[in-house]
């Protein structure tokens, strides 16, 4: 089905919407997430993937993003949903569209969106952070002390100016990572913890803002951060149920990272 766009051009009607799961790991971790775009709309054309187009006088691509993490952050479970002028097989696009990206950019899943809003439920994020220079004790005392305390406002500038906001708030559960610790040789303390979505957003340099104003947390180097899953939140369980087109989702657990 066709219509016409502002300059009298046929445009195809979108026919299917596939939510796409990748993760940004590696050097990767240092691209903003502009740079993010530009190269998967690169790859959406490399691997002639049937991509709509808006109707407006510059067309864009109908690729839509969601809770994207900052620069400087890997992780395992960033979202975006792709629309098509034609019927995909998602395991096909999975594998054309992971060819077509740059080292670092890898797609983990591709589903149907179904009848869902866009990228619907993502509801909170759970976040690893290696601390160097801080042993796992000290974590665990810093830990222990932040979780304590009732209320952690932090500042950070915005597009829009100062933002306070309640990192204390945002934390749904914070903990020591000791299978990770376990498996690294520094012996650093890691931490995971499960963040609730907010307007401004909290991020995890926040927490670790708010970490250092109540209990002197200092670090030797920057921290590794790695988002490890984002969906619907579980407050009862303190849990994030991974989001749309992962694995996890379907089988009904997170995946262990």
């Amino acid at each position: 089905m066709t219509r016409l766009s502002v300059t009298g051009r046929p445009v195809l009607e979108s026919v299917q919407h596939l939510q796409v799961r990748y993760a940004k790991r590696g050097r990767m971790r240092f691209a903003s997430h502009r740079d993010i775009a530009r190269a998967v709309e690169r790859g959406v054309r490399k691997a002639a993937l049937p991509i709509a187009y808006s109707a407006g006088f510059t067309p864009h691509p109908k690729i839509s993003y969601a809770g994207a993490a900052a620069t400087g952050m890997a992780s395992e479970a960033e979202y975006l949903e792709l629309a098509f002028t034609s019927p995909c097989e998602p395991e096909d696009v999975r594998a054309r569209l992971d060819a077509a990206l740059p080292d670092g950019i890898d797609v983990i899943e591709v589903a149907e969106r179904g009848h869902e809003p866009p990228l619907a439920h993502l509801e909170a994020s759970q976040w690893q952070l290696t601390l160097p220079g801080v042993p796992p004790a000290a974590a665990q005392e810093a830990i222990g002390e932040f979780l304590a305390a009732s209320q952690v406002e932090v500042e950070r500038l915005t597009k829009k100016g100062i933002r306070r906001m309640d990192a204390r708030a945002a934390v749904i559960s914070m903990e020591l990572d000791r299978r990770a610790i376990a498996a690294q040789p520094d012996g650093y303390g890691i931490l995971r913890m499960v963040v609730r979505h907010t307007t401004p957003a909290v991020r995890p340099d926040d927490i670790l803002v708010a970490l250092n104003r109540v209990t002197g947390l200092t670090l030797s180097a920057p921290p590794l951060v790695t988002r490890l899953a984002q969906g619907p939140l579980d407050e009862t369980a303190a849990t994030v149920t991974p989001g749309p087109g992962s694995p996890e989702a379907a089988a009904g657990r997170e995946r262990e990272t």
